[in-house]
């Protein structure tokens, strides 16, 4: 069975940045065709997507992210990572890693059901205004 490990998260200032990994461990291997990404819940509110990367690093944004944060891969290490710069008081939540053969999963209909193939255990995210 394979897991999704997130690291990184942890206490940041507000138009600080911090750097989210998510790596693929445990016997087999996530496909280098999944697509992989990430989603978030804050406190009190649903789960919302806010980034994927496809297998060929097609990449798609929640609006609330965009121009902020940056998705990227390293399929030589089965790793997905989240720069998230300019960080807000609202970005303040758990991120969740997620990988899942379709991209279209990726979305916040997805992040409610939950219907991806596999998730990781959550990171959490402090931003102190």
């Amino acid at each position: 069975q394979v897991q999704l490990v997130e690291s990184g998260g942890g206490l940041a200032q507000a138009g600080a940045s911090l750097r989210l990994s998510c790596a693929a461990s445990g016997p087999g291997r996530t496909s280098t065709t999944y697509a992989m990404g990430w989603f978030r819940q804050a406190s009190g509110k649903e789960r919302e997507f806010v980034a994927v990367i496809s297998y060929n690093s097609v990449t798609r944004y929640a609006d609330s992210v965009k121009d902020r944060f940056t998705i990227s891969r390293d399929n030589r290490y089965n790793t997905v990572y989240l720069e998230m710069n300019s960080l807000k008081p609202e970005d303040a939540a758990v991120y969740y890693c997620a990988a899942d053969p379709l991209f279209v999963r990726f979305s916040n209909s997805f992040a409610r059901t939950g219907n991806l193939k596999i998730w990781g255990q959550g990171t959490l995210v402090t931003v102190s205004s």
